[in-house]
């Protein structure tokens, strides 16, 4: 049986100017059962969608902060964005929300998504959102640094059958208003949205942790990959 192929968001350094991936999200992917590949910078809808057929669902990574203007703001101090990323995922979601194939969002994923579909964000969580709970982490990241609850009946608690896990965090922008058509799955212990999902959709999760760097030592995190992988065993055509 052919393993489904994820399309995975590529990372890119601002420094060395070339894209990048960290291990964990193709090593979560194939421990999953799936098939990662990394795709492209590019623009071009019909270069874009032409790769998209070759996927059965696609990982939102992590990394740059999404622009402000994507949600009507102007960025304050302390923002680092890469349009192209913005340009190119907003395509790709576009599409897989049009043909129902299944996406998963972590930590800037989680943002993008609420962002393009009509949500806003804070910029910036020390300035905007003080708070004692540790959202900025130091290594290692695999370790647990606060709660977050799951709303129960929803599907991260369906997939997790518990309504608190411990989490790992690493991001200073976060989900503010949250866009229409996306329900709340998951919070952190100070308010704030951790979890994201779109009802009408096979399977759109958003998450604001890392997986990635905890699936090693945390079922959950590989729960979630799994489920994930999973949903894409019956998929839509491109059309």
């Amino acid at each position: 049986m052919q393993k489904p192929i994820i399309g995975v968001m590529p990372l890119w350094d601002d420094e060395k100017e070339s894209i990048w991936m960290l291990p964990g999200y193709f090593d979560g992917i194939i421990r999953a059962g799936g098939t990662p590949i990394m795709l492209p910078f590019l623009s071009d809808e019909r270069e874009l969608h032409h790769l998209m057929r070759l996927c059965d669902g696609f990982l939102f990574t992590g990394g740059h902060d999404v622009s402000p203007e994507l949600y009507g703001e102007k960025p304050i101090e302390n923002i680092c964005s890469y349009k192209m990323r913005d340009d190119m995922e907003g395509i790709v979601l576009e599409k897989a929300i049009e043909t129902d194939k299944p996406v998963l969002g972590i930590c800037r994923g989680i943002q993008f998504i609420n962002a393009a579909l009509g949500g806003t964000l804070y910029q910036d969580l020390p300035t905007q959102f003080p708070s004692g709970t540790e959202h900025h982490q130091k290594p290692p990241y695999d370790i647990s640094v606060h709660s977050v609850d799951i709303v129960k009946d929803s599907p991260l608690f369906r997939c997790l059958k518990t309504e608190q896990i411990r989490v790992n965090s690493y991001h200073h922008q976060a989900v503010k208003d949250v866009a229409p058509g996306l329900k709340v799955m998951a919070t952190s212990e100070d308010g704030l949205v951790e979890g994201l999902y779109k009802p009408e959709q096979r399977f759109l999760w958003a998450i604001q942790w890392h997986p990635e760097f905890s699936y090693l030592k945390d079922e959950n995190s590989r729960k979630i990959f799994k489920a994930f992988v999973d949903s894409t065993s019956t998929y839509g055509e491109l059309q």
